[in-house]
């Protein structure tokens, strides 16, 4: 049984240039796919205290570890057989780095630029996430990407979640229509929303996402519902690795990465706008491009979805 370290915090999207102060959930739970891999292995995991809550319970993890001052010296006094880091933050590679380890994948820290690096395997990967034409154009789903940056090939693997919810489902759709601060212009328009459920009265029984405290309560939610429309978020993510039906809306963020597991749709804006994804969190259009994905269309999308399965 080997001894794997995975150091995924949520600070640097593993595909995206940024690097934030804003945990980012939904990478760190879509990175769990590389658990089918290590099945069987001694596995800590190195994470942001506000994304801890997504690792919890999950079968594949031995070690959940906070990050902090305590947690550094500690796993720099550790020895490991495998550790992958998987954050671009200068200083989390410069401790990824000294952390004693005979195999090493993900980023490293460059001493000479005091930048992240790739260590071999994940050099395309890098470019995915600097290049901004370089990501447009790459036909990589984002658990392709995360495996090859370890060795080995994605074959269709889920995320998986160890936290059980506790809610039924009960409704026929769930609106999740919240985006947080860091990528505000990802939400489609609110009068969308309502239009939407104009069109599906009468029809199917709706819940919005609303007065949602915690985590945990925000995965129950999620799971009350057999589909869910979202935007690109982390309920999108939580919505996959609950094997729920998806419509996925997308503009500015890249679509052509993220993987439905055949249970959903993606809708673009259509408008003829050269600039989509443009990548950026500000968008510089007189009309956003969130605008131009018609209620219209998210309808017939659900009525596919739930008469078809």
């Amino acid at each position: 049984m080997a001894k794997v370290l995975i150091i995924k915090l949520g600070y640097s999207e593993t595909l995206d240039k940024e690097i934030s102060t804003t945990t980012s959930l939904g990478d760190v739970l879509r990175t769990t796919v590389i658990l089918h891999f290590f099945k069987g292995d001694d596995v800590s995991w190195l994470v942001d205290k506000k994304a801890a809550p997504l690792l919890e319970d999950n079968p594949y993890i031995n070690r959940i570890l906070v990050h902090s001052l305590e947690t550094t010296i500690q796993l720099q006094h550790e020895r490991f057989d495998t550790v992958i880091n998987l954050e671009k933050v200068p200083g989390i590679c410069a401790l990824a780095d000294s952390v004693n380890a005979w195999r090493r994948f993900g980023f490293r820290f460059d001493e000479y630029k005091g930048a992240a690096q790739s260590y071999d395997g994940a050099e395309k990967v890098l470019s995915l996430s600097l290049d901004l034409d370089v990501k447009r154009s790459s036909k990589k789903y984002w658990q392709e990407a995360l495996a090859q940056m370890i060795g080995r090939k994605w074959k269709g693997e889920e995320y998986i979640l160890g936290y059980k919810p506790k809610s039924k489902t009960i409704y026929d759709v769930g609106f999740n229509w919240v985006v947080g601060d860091k990528w505000k212009d990802k939400t489609w328009p609110k009068d969308h929303w309502k239009k939407l459920a104009k069109l599906l009265k009468g029809k199917y029984s709706i819940s919005w996402q609303e007065g949602l405290s915690n985590l945990g309560e925000y995965i129950d939610w999620i799971n009350s519902s057999i589909s869910i429309v979202t935007n690109d978020s982390l309920g999108m993510h939580l919505a996959l690795a609950l094997k729920k039906k998806v419509i996925a809306l997308f503009g500015p963020s890249f679509s052509g990465e993220v993987y439905l597991y055949n249970r959903g749709e993606i809708l673009l804006p259509q408008v003829n706008y050269n600039c989509i994804p443009c990548l950026q969190r500000e968008c510089f259009q007189k009309a956003h491009c969130m605008q131009f994905i018609k209620p219209e269309s998210v309808a017939t999308e659900i009525e596919k979805i739930l008469r078809h399965g």
